[in-house]
C-alpha cells in the first residue's frame, strides 16, 4: 500500500514523503524487514519509540507513532492518537481485511477457551477438511503448525496467519479472545461470524482490578464494541455473568448449559476413558462419545456445539468432529502409563479451574486425589489462598510446589498459597523444586488414585528471574514413571 492511502485511512497527521510503498507492518523493531510501516508501541516493560532507530536500521521505510518526528530523523512518518489500534488497523487494511473472506469464531472467558478452540476446529476440519485456529498451545494454518507465544497473538501476526488461511483455502477459522487482546485492541478489525462466552471467574485481577472491568472487557466482544453485526453468539447460560451477558449482546444468542439453554446436555456419562453425551440441540437430539475426560468438558462440547451449529454446521460433521478429538495438551492430559494409578497435567493456575480439574479426579478416581499446584509469581497475588483453599477441599493430598515464580520469591507465593491449605486442615506437603515435587506425587500413588499435576499444562519452560528455562510437567511426569515402572 501507499503511505499516503494509509494516512487517510488513520486520518493521521504527516511527516515527510507519503508516496512511500509499505510492503508490511510490524511492531518489533528486530523483526523489520525492507519496505516494513514500523508501528511504536509504548509497552509495559519497554517503549517502541526507543527503537525507531534499529526498525530503520533493519529495513523500515516509515514509522507510525503516537509522537511527533523528531527533528533529526527524515523518514516518513504517521502520528496517531492511538498506536495499539492504528496497528490492528493497518495490519487489516495490508493483509486485505482477510477475516471478511472467513468464517471466524472467537471463544472468550475465564476458563475451557482453548479446548473449546480445539473442538471448533475438529469440527471445522469435519465439516470443510481446512481449518485454521489460533489457541494458547498453537497456531495452525492448515496443516502448518507453529507454537503460540500469547493466548491471542497480536493483530499484525493475527491478520497475517488468517490471510494464509484465506490463501490457502480454508473457509473458516477458529481462535482464542483473551480479555488482555481485547483491552489491547489486538482483535479490533476482525469480522466475526460467530462468539462465544465459557464462563468468568476470578483471574486477572493484576490487570483489571476488579471483576466488573474484567467483565466489561470481555462485554465488548459481543456489545458491538468489535465488528458483530452478523455474528451469532454462544453463551454459557449457567454461569451468572452468561446470564447477564444474553442480556446486553447486540447478537443473537445461542443458549448453552447442562440442563439448561438452546443447546442442553440431557444426560451424560464419564469415566477415565472420556463422556458420553446425550444432547439436545434446538430440539434435535444427538448422542456423543468423546475421549476428553470430565464435567468441565460437557460445558466445552456443548459451546462448541452451539457456535458450529450458529454458522451453519450440520450435526452430522459436528458429531464426528468432536468425536475425532483426542486429546488438548495440557488440559486434564493423561500422561501415558500402564499402572496402577494415573497421572494427569492441566494448565488450571485459577481457583475455579482448579476446583472444576479437582472434581473431574474425583468423579474417575478409584482411591485418593493427589493435587500438585503452584501459583504464577507477578500475577493476581489475591487469588492464592483461594487456590491453596480449592486444592485442599478438592483432593485427599497435596504437595504445595512452585509454577512460574517470574520475578518474585517463590517461598512468598507458597506462603500465600499456603494460608488456604491451612484454612481447609487437609494433609499436606510443601516442596519448592518442581521436580522433585512431582516424584513425591507419583511416589506417594497407590492403586486407584488419581495424581493431578496443575498449573502449566502444555508449557514446557519455567520462568524463574528473567531465566526461560526447559520444564516440562508431562515429560517429568513420564520420567518418574518409566523409572517407577522399572522398580
Amino acid at each position: 500500500m501507499i503511505l499516503g492511502d494509509l494516512a487517510r485511512v488513520l486520518d493521521a497527521e504527516t511527516f515527510g514523503d507519503m508516496n512511500v510503498r509499505i510492503t508490511s507492518v510490524s511492531h518489533v523493531a528486530s523483526k523489520c524487514a525492507p519496505g516494513d510501516l514500523f508501528v511504536a508501541i509504548k509497552g509495559f516493560r519497554f517503549d517502541g519509540n526507543d527503537y525507531v532507530q534499529q526498525a530503520v536500521a533493519a529495513g523500515a521505510v516509515a514509522i507510525l507513532s503516537e509522537f511527533p518526528r523528531p527533528e533529526h530523523l527524515k523518514l516518513p512518518w504517521l502520528r496517531v492518537a492511538n498506536a495499539r489500534q492504528a496497528l490492528a488497523r493497518v495490519a487489516a487494511e495490508v493483509y486485505g481485511h482477510p477475516s471478511r473472506f472467513l468464517q471466524l469464531i472467537a471463544v472468550t472467558g475465564t476458563n475451557g477457551k482453548t479446548t473449546t478452540v480445539y473442538l471448533l476446529d475438529a469440527v471445522l476440519r469435519a465439516a470443510y477438511s481446512k481449518s485454521a485456529m489460533l489457541s494458547t498451545v498453537c497456531t495452525r494454518v492448515g496443516e502448518k503448525v507453529s507454537a503460540s507465544e500469547r493466548t491471542t497473538p497480536e493483530s499484525t501476526d493475527i491478520q497475517r496467519l488468517l490471510r494464509e488461511a484465506v490463501d490457502l483455502g480454508c473457509p473458516a477459522a477458529a481462535m482464542e479472545a483473551s480479555s488482555h487482546a481485547i483491552d489491547l485492541h489486538r482483535v479490533d478489525e476482525l469480522h466475526f461470524s460467530s462468539v462465544v462466552f465459557t464462563n468468568l471467574t476470578q483471574d486477572h485481577l493484576d490487570y483489571h482490578k476488579t471483576m466488573q472491568a474484567y467483565y466489561e472487557v470481555k462485554r465488548r466482544l459481543f456489545d458491538g464494541t468489535l465488528d458483530v453485526r452478523n455474528a451469532m453468539a454462544a453463551i454459557n447460560i449457567d454461569c451468572p455473568y452468561g446470564k447477564r451477558l444474553i442480556g446486553e449482546t447486540v447478537c443473537p444468542v445461542i443458549s448453552y448449559g447442562i440442563n439448561s439453554g438452546q443447546v442442553r446436555a440431557l444426560g451424560y456419562e464419564m469415566s477415565i476413558e472420556g463422556l458420553w453425551l446425550a444432547v439436545e440441540v434446538m430440539g434435535e437430539q444427538v448422542e456423543i462419545r468423546s475421549k476428553l475426560v470430565g464435567r468441565p468438558n460437557v460445558y466445552n462440547i456443548l459451546a462448541a456445539i452451539a457456535a458450529t451449529r450458529s454458522i451453519g454446521i450440520d450435526m452430522g460433521k459436528i458429531v464426528k468432529g468432536v468425536e475425532s478429538l483426542e486429546r488438548v495438551p495440557g488440559r486434564f492430559d493423561r500422561v501415558p502409563f500402564d499402572g496402577d494409578f494415573a497421572v494427569f497435567v492441566d494448565y488450571a493456575h485459577t481457583d475455579d479451574a482448579l476446583s472444576n480439574v479437582l472434581a473431574t479426579a474425583r468423579e474417575v478416581a478409584k482411591g485418593r486425589v493427589i493435587c500438585l499446584f503452584g501459583c504464577g509469581g507477578d500475577r493476581d497475588p489475591l487469588k492464592r489462598p483461594k487456590m491453596g483453599k480449592a486444592a485442599a477441599l478438592g483432593s485427599d493430598l497435596v504437595i504445595l510446589t512452585s509454577d512460574n515464580p517470574r520475578s518474585e520469591d517463590p517461598e512468598k507465593i507458597m506462603d500465600q498459597a499456603e494460608e488456604g491449605l491451612r484454612q481447609v486442615g487437609r494433609p499436606y506437603k510443601r516442596v519448592a523444586d518442581r521436580r522433585e515435587a512431582i516424584g513425591l506425587a507419583i511416589s506417594l500413588a497407590r492403586a486407584g488414585d488419581v495424581v493431578v499435576l496443575a498449573g502449566k499444562g502444555h508449557e514446557d519452560y519455567q520462568l524463574i528471574g528473567d531465566k526461560k528455562l526447559h520444564f516440562d510437567d508431562r515429560e517429568v511426569a513420564a520420567e518418574y514413571l518409566a523409572a517407577y515402572q522399572r522398580t
